[in-house]
């Protein structure tokens, strides 16, 4: 665990994540989640290589997060990831009590975080997340475009 400061520092980091994630043919999406300014777990897409479909970056980095800190309860923390979670990552997020989401592109196929629906903010649920996007998100965007691009060709 260590300290590196800002969302933006934060950001770079899950963006580092999503490289690691291309660099072996997963989908480049990188997450972290910090706990009083403290790296506590980070991880990237492993759905191929695990041949997982739940391998998602965030569902990894609260497995990872929850292990280390001893709870499945994440209060205090905040997920980074490179782009806005889908429907099973946003469930994820507000089983866990993740009490803030910070994401980079937004997914307007199946984001769950304001593109398509708001899990993590609706009202009927019985917690809700307060919610940071668009930091890095022409970096992020930029990565997953290059990605399907190599992928068709």
């Amino acid at each position: 665990m260590d300290d590196c400061g800002t969302d933006a520092n934060y950001m770079e980091r899950a963006l580092t994540q999503a490289k690691c994630a291309y660099r072996i043919g997963e989908v480049p999406v990188g997450a972290l989640i910090i706990k009083e300014n403290i790296v506590v777990s980070e991880a990237h897409n492993l759905t191929g290589s695990m041949k997982d479909p739940t391998a998602h970056a965030e569902v990894i980095a609260i497995r990872k997060a929850s292990e280390m800190l001893g709870d499945w309860r994440l209060i205090g923390c905040t997920l980074y990831t490179t782009l806005e979670p889908c429907a099973m990552c946003a469930g994820a997020l507000v089983l866990s009590r993740i009490e803030r989401l910070v994401f980079g592109a937004t997914d307007p196929k199946s984001g769950m975080v304001g593109s398509l629906e708001n899990l993590v903010c609706d009202e009927r649920l019985n917690h809700r997340l307060e919610v940071t996007s668009g930091i890095l998100a022409d970096e992020s965007a930029t990565l997953l475009r290059s990605y399907f691009k190599d992928r068709r060709s």
